[in-house]
């Protein structure tokens, strides 16, 4: 099974949904933390729902299972940034993402949706696609801003260029690609304000 996702940053909300039709998408997971925009109002949470329903397309809120901005404090290390790792493995987290894989039985052709533009900086691939590919059977594809697909391996293989991490006689392909992850994660995670 695949999973799409996709983010708006400035996209029209015209454009957003011809991407979604597109690609099939029958159904939208919002894994915003908080279902709003300060400047794109057509992607406030009722707007957006309307939209989609005008379009055919499901909507469902799945920020607080999967969203980036944890209301639990021990998914913070001391610094006030977010661990991805803390998240993966709680029990919130965990029945969002037994919702997505209901929703896949189901036969919906889901689409995870936040507002960031690149998802190599986006909690959608550096959280939800990385642990879903990593221990559940599917696979994820990011709709790009401008409506191309680029799977989470291929993103995943531009993290470890941007970060400027290679193979060596220590670090093999795994450790490379963990390494330039967990770097993209400290310096894109959410960080709580002081």
């Amino acid at each position: 099974m695949n999973l799409f996702t996709i983010g708006y940053a400035t996209k029209p909300i015209v454009t957003f949904i011809e991407q979604l039709q597109r690609y099939g998408i029958t159904a939208v997971a919002d894994v915003r933390s908080v279902p709003y925009s300060a400047a794109f109002f057509d992607y406030h949470q009722d707007k957006l729902e309307g939209h989609l329903t005008r379009a055919g397309i499901r909507y469902v809120y799945l920020g607080n299972e999967l969203g980036p901005r944890s209301k639990d404090e021990a998914h913070y290390d001391s610094c006030g940034q977010v661990q991805f790792d803390r998240l993966i493995a709680s029990t919130l987290f965990q029945q969002g993402v037994n919702r997505l894989q209901a929703g896949l039985q189901k036969g919906f052709n889901i689409a995870l949706m936040c507002a960031e533009k690149d998802p190599a900086c986006c909690h959608r691939s550096l959280l939800i696609a990385y642990d879903l590919e990593r221990n559940t059977a599917l696979q994820v594809n990011h709709i790009t801003h401008d409506g191309d697909l680029e799977t989470q391996a291929q993103l995943e293989a531009r993290l470890t260029d941007l970060h400027g991490v290679s193979e060596d006689l220590f670090m093999g392909a795994e450790e490379k690609l963990e390494e330039a992850y967990l770097r993209q994660c400290k310096q894109k995670a959410y960080i709580k304000p002081a």
